[in-house]
């Protein structure tokens, strides 16, 4: 499903020529392009669809559409782990989880930073 999510821009800045945000997704963060829409500013909310933000949104609008989404469990499916949802709706394991067994423990010795980062 490909659906068009509120989010809160929270920095705005240009990149290689092109006009970028980071959005939070109720505690999702993505980078965004703003290129539809330049006059956006920090705090606002926006509509966004497959990286772009095509509409602004009021603050209470954005709200109750991102608490309805997580309700439904929309917020997980657009921005959860893409390979589990697929593995899991096919019926077979899904081939970036760890072996079983694995120390999953992202403060475990030995851990990577990527580890660390994941948990956070």
């Amino acid at each position: 499903m490909c659906l068009a999510v509120p989010g809160k821009v929270l920095s705005v800045d240009e990149r290689d020529g092109t006009l970028m945000s980071e959005v939070d997704f109720g505690g999702v963060h993505k980078d965004v392009c703003l290129q539809y829409i330049p006059d956006v500013a920090v705090g606002d909310y926006v509509v966004v669809h497959v990286g772009f933000a095509i509409q602004r949104l009021d603050e209470e609008s954005a709200l109750r559409t991102l608490a309805e989404f997580e309700h439904l469990g929309v917020l997980k499916e657009e921005f959860g782990d893409g390979f589990a949802l697929a593995a899991k709706q096919a019926g077979v394991d899904n081939p970036e989880a760890p072996p079983p067994g694995a120390n999953t423990d992202a403060t475990a010795p030995g851990a990577t930073v990527d580890d660390q980062e994941a948990k956070s």
